[in-house]
C-alpha cells in the first residue's frame, strides 16, 4: 500500500529569548530533531544563527517528510552560538519544545512555551512554528492628488521566501506621470485566496532610484517595527534592472516615413473552373465582379492609403500565358513585366479583367515563387538599415497550395525580413494548408528544422465575411499588419525615419523590477 508522503517545510521564529551574554543579548540558532524510537533523536536540520536578538525570525527553513500514517514526535532547541563549533555541547541552551509534526500542520502556526528542562519555563520565551511559505507578490503605486494609485501588481510566487518575479514593461506616463521624482510606493504581500493578503513589508522609492540599479530596499512592516526595538526588516527587494525605453508604435513608423508597399497576387488555377462558367469563381456576375475583386477592393481600399505613389505591383500565378503557353507562377497582370505597376486598386481590378480572357487557368499552386519575387525587394530595402519601407503581399486563392514546403522555406527567410503575407480563401475549399501557413499555434518550421524569426501570415477565408459590411473583412485581414511591422523595426533597432514632435512619440517603458 503507498503511503502518504509529503515533503513540508517550517519556518521557526522565537519571542522573549532569555539572555545568556554580559552585555549583549544571545546569539539564536534553532535546532530540529526528531524522534526516532528508543529514546534517540535524530537531527533534521539546523536555521541560521541570527546575532544579538531575542525575537529572532530565522530565514531558513527546516524540511522534512510528513507521514499522515504516522504521529512524528518533533524536538526544537534555541541555543546561543558563541563559537564557529557544529557541536552544541558548548553553546547555551535557551530552551526547547516538543510536539508533533500533526499539530503544526493542523493547526499551521503553533506557538509554545520554551521550557529549559520539564517543569521549568525559560522566562517567558516562546516558539512559533509556521508551516510553508509565503506566497508573495508586489504592487506598485504612485501617488497622485493625495492618495496612491495602483499602476502594477505582479504575479504570485508560490511557496517561496526567495522569489524573483518576471520582467514586466508599463508606460511612464501611467507609473509616474512622466515625472521620475514623483514617489512610489512598493508593497510586499503573503497571498490568500480569499483575498486577505498579509502584508509583509513596504518601502518607498522613485523611478530615478529604481534606475540606479542594481538597488536594494528594505521591506518594513510597519506594526513590527514599532512593537519590535530589535527589528531590523521582513526582508529586501532587488532590483535588477530598470530600464526607460521608447517604443514606437505603428503610427509613429507611418508618420515618420514609412512606405508601405502593397504587391497583389491572383490565383488563375484550373480549379476555380472556367471563368465562363457562373460556377467559376473567376465568373464576372452582370455587375462585373465576383469574390476576387470584393477581397481585392475590401483590403486594398485600406492599404493604398499607406503609399504615395499608389503604384502597386500585381501578378497572377497558377495559368498558361501567351504566346508561348507555358505555365508561370509570378506573371505581371498587366502584362508587362518590366513595368508590373498598376494605377491605384481600380488599376490592379482593370489589369485583372483584361487578363481573364487571355490566359488558361491551370495548375499548379505554388506560392514560393511569389512570395520570393516580393522578398528580394524586401531584402533591398532591409538593407538600407533604416525604416523606410514595409513590403505587405496580398495573396487571393481558391485552395491548398502545392508546394507546402517550398512556400515554408519562402515564408521563413521573409520572416527575417520587412514582410507581411496576407492570404485571402476564395471559394469553399480545405484551406488547412493556409492555416498552417498563419502558425497561430506557434513558429512555423520548415522540414529541416529553420523556424521563422516571426508569425509574417495572415489567413483569412472570404465567405466568413461573405454578408458582412466590406470594412470588417478589411479589419480583420490587415489586424496584424501593424504589430507584425513594429515587431520588425523594433528588432533591428530602427526608429522613424523623421523626428517626431513631443506629442507623436511613443509611450516610454518602465520595464522590470
Amino acid at each position: 500500500m503507498a503511503h502518504c508522503v509529503t515533503l513540508v517545510q517550517l519556518s521557526i521564529s522565537c519571542d522573549h529569548l532569555i539572555d545568556k551574554d554580559i552585555g549583549s543579548k544571545s546569539d539564536p540558532l534553532c535546532v530540529l530533531l526528531q524522534d526516532v524510537g528508543g529514546g534517540s533523536w535524530a537531527e533534521l536540520g539546523r536555521t541560521e544563527r541570527v546575532q544579538n536578538c531575542s525575537s529572532p525570525e530565522f530565514s531558513k527553513t527546516l524540511q522534512l517528510e510528513y507521514h499522515f500514517e504516522t504521529v512524528q514526535k518533533l524536538r526544537f532547541g534555541i541555543y546561543d552560538i558563541d563559537n564557529k563549533t557544529p557541536e552544541l555541547r558548548d553553546d547555551d541552551f535557551l530552551g526547547g519544545a516538543e510536539c508533533s509534526l500533526g499539530q503544526i500542520v493542523s493547526s499551521q502556526v503553533l506557538t509554545l512555551p520554551l521550557m529549559l528542562k520539564p517543569g521549568k519555563p525559560a522566562g517567558r520565551g516562546t516558539i512559533t512554528d509556521f508551516l510553508g511559505k509565503s506566497d508573495p507578490f508586489l504592487e506598485f503605486f504612485r501617488q497622485g492628488d493625495g492618495k496612491w494609485h495602483l499602476v502594477y501588481r505582479s504575479e504570485v510566487i508560490k511557496n517561496n521566501l526567495n522569489p524573483t518575479w518576471k520582467r514586466f514593461s508599463v508606460p511612464v506616463q501611467h507609473f509616474c506621470g512622466g515625472d521620475p521624482r514623483t514617489p512610489i510606493q512598493v508593497r510586499c504581500s503573503d497571498y490568500d485566496s480569499d483575498g486577505s493578503h498579509d502584508l509583509i513589508g513596504t518601502f518607498h522609492t522613485s523611478l530615478a532610484q529604481l534606475q540606479a540599479v542594481p538597488a536594494e530596499f528594505e521591506c518594513i512592516h510597519p506594526e513590527k517595527q514599532q512593537k519590535k526595538k530589535s527589528y531590523k526588516n521582513s526582508g529586501t527587494i532587488c532590483v535588477k534592472i530598470c530600464r526607460v525605453e521608447t517604443e514606437y508604435s505603428f503610427l509613429d513608423y507611418v508618420m515618420g516615413g514609412c512606405q508601405i508597399n502593397f504587391t497583389v497576387g491572383v490565383d488563375f488555377t484550373g480549379s476555380n473552373g472556367d471563368p465562363s462558367s457562373p460556377d467559376s469563381l473567376h465568373y464576372l456576375s452582370p455587375t462585373g465582379v465576383n469574390e476576387y475583386l470584393m477581397a481585392l477592393w475590401s483590403v486594398g481600399s485600406v492599404v493604398q492609403d499607406y503609399d504615395s505613389d499608389k503604384l502597386f505591383p500585381a501578378f497572377g500565378f497558377g495559368a498558361q500565358v501567351p504566346p508561348d503557353w507555358q505555365v508561370s507562377h509570378e506573371f505581371a497582370l498587366n502584362f508587362n513585366p518590366s513595368n508590373p505597376y498598376c494605377a491605384g486598386i481600380q488599376g490592379i481590378v482593370d489589369a485583372y479583367r483584361q487578363a481573364l480572357p487571355q490566359v488558361r487557368l491551370y495548375g499548379p499552386t505554388n506560392f514560393a515563387p511569389i512570395i520570393n519575387h516580393v522578398a528580394r525587394f524586401a531584402a533591398q530595402a532591409a538593407h538600407q538599415g533604416t525604416a523606410s519601407q514595409y513590403f505587405v503581399l496580398l495573396l487571393l486563392t481558391d485552395g491548398a497550395v502545392t508546394d507546402v514546403e517550398a512556400t515554408c522555406e519562402a515564408v521563413v527567410r521573409a520572416s527575417n525580413l520587412p514582410m507581411s503575407v496576407i492570404i485571402v480563401g476564395v471559394g469553399g475549399a480545405d484551406f488547412e494548408a493556409m492555416e498552417h501557413l498563419d502558425a497561430d499555434g506557434g513558429p512555423l518550421h520548415t522540414r529541416s528544422g529553420q523556424a521563422a524569426a516571426r508569425d509574417i501570415v495572415q489567413f483569412v477565408p472570404y465567405r466568413r465575411f461573405q454578408n458582412a459590411p466590406r470594412e470588417a473583412l478589411a479589419q480583420t485581414v490587415l489586424a496584424e499588419v501593424p504589430t507584425q511591422l513594429v515587431s520588425y523595426f523594433r528588432a533591428q533597432g530602427w526608429a522613424p525615419l523623421k523626428p517626431l514632435p513631443p506629442s507623436a512619440k511613443g509611450p516610454a517603458q518602465a520595464p522590470q523590477a
